[in-house]
């Protein structure tokens, strides 16, 4: 070890016992080649014919979001939309679990990657990963914004995340719901996780912690993908895992600033990561060439089944899960801009997978649409996103990410209103779901046609088209798309039988209607701008 290296060492270790961790041994910040080395040595993963490091992450293949807790504490009590997303734990019980995990750690050897979320200087934050698995380091790593050799030399992390795998919480006695536990104490900078290896979790436990933090700072953070134009116009993808963000952004017409989470601030769009989480089920070069390119040396694959002699990766294969995964820096994606950073958004798409059927696969949005819309968040959970959805099912995830929002979805939406009218942004809700039926019975939107009508919104090629409005959504339809059939554009053409088409179209109406009635005090003009029965 060189003194240099050294003497980075003694200071995190430094840093770690400041806040009581003290393992047996750290190997911080290795190298990729290095941190795929150990991992294959100690069997936590293999090599794929691609050359990407491929793992299995045991029972859960998903997140598991009743599991999450927030620390109630006097920094958080008012300001938390506590609920059935965000769980209260004590600050007794954090510091139970926290003091019995340090206790475990003694004995372990742990990695640690010092890095940064947000791509934009005045709004990063440092951040400090520690597992006690060299796969989950290497996904931290590849996720997360890496930091230079100077960086790395003067780095204070502000939050700290302590991963160990096999630590389970006493449920009875500490506050849980079961062992498995992903907690976060603002008040500690601190978020701890256990009894799980699904590493999304340590990726949308930051993001929930950005979600928290940013606004404080008139910064509007989103679930969502982003990318630019070649004449520098910047683009917004809102959706739920598995509605498109990933495979829609990352257009080889288009540069990519990011695939999953952004923030707004006065400057324009930034990125909170430095890679990408794709979903990988049924991949084909054909269909995803950026994707598909991607997964090599470097790049993690979660649960994705490989062929025992030839290594080959089986896409295809759900006999884990449906949620198959690969984690991957972004400069592995062709002209992905870095830093990922863009001017302000000329245009937002909402992404929604409808099972039922009925969505029109695009509709133009106005301002108090889009609020309606953002505040709803309506889609359908897709296979293996999260533990137990084994088919789509049909759900409202307000700001089209509740599981990761502390705050009440009337903040959120206000500071996407104030930026619509600010930028005078184009705001349009796209079905990626099924078209002519619902599932089991249509098929899923063709993704040529999706991407079409993506190409077509921004390229403002809607701004001469007629439009009919939906009484039944209170949305307005496009009656032509360039590269897309017309009765692929009105749901209710693509059902044989209209009645039925009716029937399904108003269910899913009053479903809006029942669950917007939760938010108190929305002014009419937005209320209104939903479904009605």
């Amino acid at each position: 070890m060189n003194v240099n290296h050294q003497n980075l060492t003694t200071k995190c270790l430094i840093q770690l016992e400041e806040i009581g961790i003290r393992p047996n041994k750290i190997l911080r910040n290795l190298p990729t080649p290095e941190l795929v080395e150990v991992a294959i040595q100690g069997l936590e993963g293999e090599l794929s014919s691609t050359g990407a490091l491929t793992v299995k992450t045991g029972k859960f293949t998903g997140r598991s979001p009743d599991d999450r807790y927030i620390v109630s504490d006097d920094t958080t009590q008012d300001s938390i939309a506590w609920g059935k997303v965000n769980q209260p734990i004590s600050e007794k019980n954090f510091e139970t679990i926290y003091h019995r995990m340090l206790t475990v750690v003694r004995e372990k050897e742990l990695f640690v990657f010092d890095g940064f979320i947000g791509a934009e200087i005045q709004n990063r934050m440092p951040i400090r990963v520690i597992t006690d698995k060299a796969w989950q380091n290497l996904f931290a790593t590849q996720l997360f914004i890496r930091p230079t050799h100077a960086e790395l030399l003067n780095h204070v992390p502000q939050f700290t995340l302590l991963s160990v795998n096999d630590f389970g919480a006493l449920a009875e006695s500490e506050g849980t719901r079961s062992e498995t536990f992903i907690i976060i104490s603002f008040k500690k900078r601190l978020v701890l996780i256990g009894s799980t290896s699904y590493a999304g979790e340590i990726k949308k436990a930051f993001f929930s912690v950005m979600n928290y933090l940013l606004p404080k700072k008139g910064v509007f953070p989103m679930h969502c993908a982003a990318n630019i134009g070649s004449n520098g116009d910047t683009a917004l993808f809102f959706g739920l895992s598995g509605t498109g963000k990933t495979t829609l952004s990352a257009d080889p017409e288009r540069r990519l600033i990011g695939d999953d989470e952004h923030g707004w601030s006065e400057k324009g769009i930034f990125n909170f990561e430095g890679g990408c989480y794709a979903k990988c089920i049924n991949l084909k070069a054909e269909n995803e060439p950026q994707i598909w390119a991607a997964i090599k040396f470097g790049s993690v694959m979660e649960n994705v089944a490989i062929e025992p002699r030839s290594r080959e990766p089986q896409f295809g294969d759900v006999t884990l899960t449906e949620n198959t995964r690969a984690a991957y820096p972004l400069e592995y994606i062709p002209s992905s801009v870095i830093p990922s950073t863009g001017s302000h958004p000329g245009v937002i798409i909402f992404l929604t997978a409808d099972a039922f059927g009925v969505m029109p696969p695009i509709a133009r949005l106005t301002r108090e649409g889009a609020m309606y819309h953002f505040m709803s968040g309506y889609t359908s959970k897709l296979a293996g996103t999260e533990r137990g959805i084994t088919e789509p099912k049909e759900t409202f995830s307000q700001c089209f990410g509740a599981p990761f929002m502390p705050l009440s979805a009337k903040e959120y939406a206000k500071m996407l209103g104030e930026r619509i009218s600010t930028h005078n942004t184009k705001v349009y809700l796209i079905n990626t779901g099924w078209s002519g039926g619902p599932y089991g019975v249509g098929k899923r939107i063709n993704l040529t046609h999706t991407r079409a009508i993506v190409r077509a919104a921004l390229n403002s090629a809607f701004d001469e088209i007629t439009f009919v409005h939906d009484n039944i959504f209170n949305l307005d339809i496009p009656t032509s798309c360039p590269g897309v059939p017309s009765t692929v554009l009105n749901p209710r053409k693509s059902w044989s039988d209209e009645r039925k088409y009716e029937i399904s179209a108003r269910r899913l109406a009053s479903l809006f209607v029942r669950n917007f009635e939760k938010f108190e005090n929305v002014v009419p003009e937005i209320r209104n701008a939903g479904p009605s029965i």
